[in-house]
């Protein structure tokens, strides 16, 4: 009689982990919109950096920094020894500091669109850790309206080595910067903000709270505090000039959905010591020169994040098999994946565009415009399609992706925090609108620009007509969701232009901006044609 018994131990049409990638030579979209934005030259230090980043080692790395989120301990924050090497990594990388000179001033082009295509290929393994690492990099733009000041904190800041002691920051080999803006009566609206400023000595003194206080174990934090002249910019350190520890008192940790590895505190201000940065009265539009950054951050993350999850998705397709089919070879899912490898492209192409803008944008006026209208657009768009996006991912796995041993779970959770961050959906919208009440003209030649360099393509000329009619209009506000998403759109299309094949930048346009689509991925009418080229592109077989 047959031996009936099988080994339950034994695993098969199972996909391997996706470990030990190169995350820069097998994104052909990376690749090129690298080389379209200016930074070719960086191709073999970025190929080497995709390696290793893209080892098994980073990635269980990241699975314990999530795993072991960070604690309060009295008034310092304890983290996993796994984020701690993250953070050793960026800074040894110089992703806090590698667009400013020793100086603090801009470093030349294409130094953002080399840093973005770092800070995408991270974002696909550990996003957590790099708020600090944003927020550090994006203070020292505010912190030019000091230049005393700045020029005491470059040599810190500037610095490669990633030092993890509480002292004062004077005494360490480098140092990261935080941020506190939001209080609990005002959130958006910081001009609600009650904490006070009174100038004493030196500099000057705060009591108040904040309801949100990002990377609490940096070394020294931007607020916002009122101060006789109005609200105002301040630089506050975590111990005072005496080297006494300052009257930051933490009351607790936020317990995040996801962002588990980073720490997000709320904090009252005991008479804490702080340095003005700015003129009293000036500490919205001080603090816009670092958001503007660091919405540029999290559009980028996002993306890296949706590259993540059509890695993860399309890698098990190609080995699951289904009905006697591996489930690439089903036209269904063909459709589902070509369609998010074409969303994940024009969301690369469309940061990366913007990268370039801001490398341009001190010698370039245009490129300055473009940074202005197109950076709450970019960051509308592409955060708000993480998450779907991610889920979708999700869905392509079955279970095996619904359970933590993949690295979806994490990734869904983690993708809604960019939308929120920096300003949420809403808030980027009236941007949009801001900047065109404020130059009309130049921002309208923009967005009729955008649709020369997208002639040709479907849809792209009404576009450019319909974003500027809504935006103008008596319903301007009403409306500017929808406004803002195509004008997204559009500048996508245009970016794809320059660093896509004619065919991927058609079947976008022809998909987005043409007519209506299904709601879902997958329903756009794409052929098996193009199906395979995209998936070809999004990820060698």
């Amino acid at each position: 009689m047959a031996d009936l018994r099988f080994d339950a131990r034994e695993v098969t049409n199972q996909s391997p982990p996706y470990e030990d990638v190169d995350l820069y030579g097998s994104d052909a979209a990376l690749i090129q919109a690298v080389k379209a934005n200016g930074a070719g030259g960086e191709g073999k230090a970025l190929s080497a950096f995709g390696r290793h980043w893209g080892r098994a080692a980073m990635f269980a790395q990241a699975k314990f920094a999530n795993e072991n989120p960070p604690r309060l301990d009295g008034n310092e924050v304890e983290f996993h020894p796994a984020y701690h090497a993250f953070m050793a990594e960026s800074v040894a990388a110089g992703l806090h500091v590698m667009t400013w000179k020793a100086d603090g001033a801009r470093a030349a082009a294409p130094a953002e669109v080399a840093r973005a295509a770092r800070f995408y290929m991270v974002a696909q393994v550990e996003n957590g850790h790099m708020c600090p690492i944003t927020m550090t990099r994006a203070a020292v733009a505010v912190l030019a309206a000091d230049p005393a000041l700045l020029a005491s904190l470059m040599p810190k800041i500037a610095s490669r080595s990633y030092d993890r002691s509480f002292q004062p920051w004077r005494d360490k080999s480098g140092m990261t910067l935080g941020m506190g803006l939001t209080e609990k009566q005002g959130g958006t609206d910081v001009r609600a903000n009650t904490t006070r400023a009174v100038p004493a000595g030196e500099g000057y003194r705060i009591t108040g709270h904040k309801w949100f206080m990002s990377a609490p174990m940096c070394d020294a934090f931007l607020v916002l505090a009122q101060a006789p002249g109005g609200l105002t910019c301040f630089f506050m350190p975590r111990f005072e000039p005496d080297g006494s520890v300052n009257g930051l008192n933490f009351q607790r940790l936020k317990d995040k959905l996801g962002n588990r590895s980073n720490a997000s505190s709320e904090v009252e201000f005991a008479d804490a010591f702080a340095l003005r940065v700015g003129d009293e009265g000036k500490g919205i539009r001080s603090i816009l020169e670092m958001v503007q950054l660091t919405r540029l951050d999290c559009a980028i993350s996002s993306a890296g994040m949706m590259r993540m999850a059509l890695a993860q998705a399309l890698h098990h397709a190609r080995h699951r098999t289904v009905f006697q089919k591996k489930l690439s070879q089903q036209p269904m899912m063909v459709s589902v994946l070509a369609d998010m490898a074409l969303e994940a492209e024009a969301a690369l192409a469309l940061t990366m565009r913007l990268a370039r803008a801001f490398d341009g944008a001190a010698a370039n006026p245009a490129e300055a415009a473009y940074a202005r209208l197109l950076t709450p657009a970019v960051k509308f768009w592409v955060c708000k399609r993480a998450p779907p996006f991610v889920y979708e991912a999700m869905e392509c796995l079955g279970g095996n992706g619904y359970v933590e041993d993949s690295t979806l779970p994490r990734l869904y959770r983690e993708a809604p925090v960019n939308a929120i961050w920096e300003g949420s959906g809403n808030v980027m919208c009236l941007d949009v609108l801001r900047v065109l009440a404020r130059e009309g003209d130049v921002a309208r030649g923009m967005i009729e620009g955008l649709g020369g360099e997208a002639k040709d393509l479907p849809g792209a000329e009404g576009a450019a007509v319909s974003i500027c009619k809504a935006l103008a209009g008596a319903q301007a506000e009403s409306h500017a969701r929808l406004a803002v998403e195509q004008l997204a759109l559009l500048a996508a299309a245009a970016a794809l232009r320059k660093s896509a094949p004619p065919a991927v930048v058609e079947a976008f346009a022809r998909t987005r901006l043409a007519g209506p689509r299904g709601a879902t991925y997958g329903a756009a009418l794409i052929d098996s044609h193009e199906a395979a080229a995209l998936l070809d592109r999004a990820l060698p077989g």
